[in-house]
């Protein structure tokens, strides 16, 4: 994942949020963890797209367990062409969502006998 493969994807997402804004006035807040492609000079320069960011304070990630569910899903089940468009991301993230627990498991501990 670099740099401007989270631009394209965040440019994506703003662009379709500009549309909708025009219709419902509901400002859109994205929050983010502390990733450095989130924290690179330029991704935030980059960042004119009117939507307002939150970084997340930084803790650890294996004491949380959405953060678990997070990298299975990015590291293991979603697959490489993914990233061609926010929509195309959206859509396989969701329909993985749906399928936790049925097609995706995660196994948190084994017992050894």
């Amino acid at each position: 994942m670099t740099t401007e493969i989270v631009l394209k994807v965040f440019d994506d997402f703003a662009e379709d949020y500009a549309h909708q804004y025009e219709k419902i006035k509901v400002p859109c807040c994205v929050v983010l963890d502390n990733a450095s492609t989130h924290r690179s000079g330029t991704f935030k320069a980059q960042l004119e797209c009117g939507v307002s960011l939150h970084f997340l304070a930084p803790y650890s990630p294996e004491l949380n367990l959405i953060e678990i569910l997070w990298r299975k899903l990015k590291y293991e089940w979603l697959s490489i062409d993914v990233y061609q468009s926010y929509a195309h991301l959206k859509k396989q993230v969701l329909d993985i969502l749906i399928d936790v627990g049925e097609k995706f498991h995660i196994i948190f501990a084994r017992l050894l006998i």
